[in-house]
């Protein structure tokens, strides 16, 4: 069963989330801000990281920054996850190594069609894989 780190500072939004991530069929994982998310990362190693935009002290671009520091070996796909639909923020993100992006409020179909598009990403990685030994 794989696991997906939630990291969503409205302890609300984090529990609904955790659920549909949950009634999909995952592990969860959470954290209240960035910093306490990279502890929780670095020990666990979730394969997802769902990732608010708008997170105190630390934000989703330090927490990036540092997942791409991070010393583990495979890095998660990250869902940004965003009040808005700004094209400027999922940029930074992507530039900073968010694969995926949400925008909330997000509902079962959202959490399943993006959970969806990871699972074809890993296919179309490991396909790459064989191809290239």
């Amino acid at each position: 069963m794989k696991t997906c780190l939630i990291v969503e500072d409205s302890e609300t939004v984090r529990h609904i989330l955790t659920q549909l991530v949950e009634a999909a069929g995952y592990h969860t994982l959470q954290a209240g801000n960035a910093a306490e998310a990279l502890d929780v990362m670095i020990a666990a190693q979730p394969e997802i990281v769902f990732l608010d935009w708008d997170l105190p002290g630390l934000d989703a671009l330090d927490f990036l920054r540092g997942a791409a520091e991070a010393d583990i070996a495979d890095a998660p796909h990250i869902v940004l996850c965003a009040m808005e639909n700004d094209a400027q923020q999922f940029a930074l993100a992507k530039a900073a190594g968010a694969r995926f992006h949400m925008i909330k409020p997000y509902d079962k179909r959202d959490v399943r069609g993006v959970l969806g598009l990871i699972d074809q990403q890993e296919k179309l990685d490991m396909e790459e894989m064989r191809l290239m030994a």
